[in-house]
């Protein structure tokens, strides 16, 4: 999979964003089989998803299934839809223990091994959307090797803590500075919530930057119009650009003259600073 920075919800049941949503150049496309389908719809929607990833071409998107809660009638029937269809990525959604993905990656196992698919080939985001998830989240992404991010949902977290949702996210604070140490502990990736007022873009760009910096590498967004403005917010700066180059430099040249010791900027750079320098280089695909 390539970089998430944005994942673009695209409702299952919805024809048109089969077609549109790869226009708008997402990180990767997140059709969604629960919240956004109806109970009545809900077979209907899979049937056409599963359809459509056969024949469609995605261009740059990486594509996403966010599957039905483990505690509905509806994820196994996702699964074993799915993962013959090709989907190879899923999130699932109320995530919220070790015990759920032991059992999402059992299902996952069993769906591969009947459809001739290598075993472990299809990843998991868990979506930890609840009190009970964001307390479980270290122990619930050791669970299953499949496991490559973690996502973050504040509408229903938000409910589940018998509060309510405000713009300066001052309630989310707690989640948001622990699920990306959880993530970064695993190496995994990890998705910061959604911003549902679609027309302030200014609000959605001060929470995006909020996000990058306490370690989020990316977003979930519910219109094509917030991508651009999530994208500058997960990537580097111009003045962190011409710092990781200097590193690079300062290190090929210590290298050259046989020196375990620099200096950039009248600073010791040691490790840390060094792979940091290199990641953001890496993001803007030097």
């Amino acid at each position: 999979m390539n970089r998430m920075r944005s994942m673009l919800f695209s409702p299952a049941n919805n024809p048109k964003m089969y077609l549109k949503a790869p226009i708008f150049k997402p990180d990767c496309i997140l059709f969604d089989l629960e919240d956004s389908v109806a109970f009545t719809e809900k077979d209907a929607a899979r049937d056409l998803l599963c359809e459509a990833v056969k024949v469609l071409d995605f261009g740059s998107s990486d594509v996403c299934v966010r599957v039905n809660s483990l505690r509905t009638p509806f994820c196994e029937k996702d699964i074993k839809a799915i993962v013959p269809a090709g989907i190879r990525f899923i999130r699932l959604a109320m995530c919220e223990s070790r015990d759920d993905v032991v059992q999402i990656s059992q299902m996952l196992s069993e769906a591969e091994k009947e459809n001739g698919i290598e075993e472990g080939s299809v990843k998991v985001q868990c979506s930890i959307e609840t009190v009970k998830g964001v307390l479980n989240a270290r122990d619930t992404v050791s669970g299953s090797d499949r496991v490559v991010s973690l996502s973050f949902g504040a509408e229903d977290y938000t409910r589940s803590l018998g509060t309510k949702r405000t713009r300066e996210g001052r309630e989310l604070m707690y989640a948001r500075m622990y699920l990306p140490v959880v993530a970064a502990e695993r190496g995994i990736s990890a998705i910061d919530t959604v911003w549902s007022a679609i027309e302030d873009m200014e609000g959605l760009a001060d929470e995006a930057a909020l996000a990058a910096n306490y370690g989020f590498t990316g977003k979930s967004c519910i219109h094509p119009n917030q991508i651009e403005v999530i994208h500058s917010a997960f990537m580097p700066t111009a003045e962190d650009v011409e710092h990781a180059r200097k590193v690079i430099a300062a290190l090929e040249d210590a290298k050259a003259k046989g020196e375990g010791v620099f200096v950039v900027d009248g600073k010791m750079v040691d490790e840390p600073v060094i792979q940091r320098a290199r990641k953001v280089l890496m993001q803007i695909g030097e």
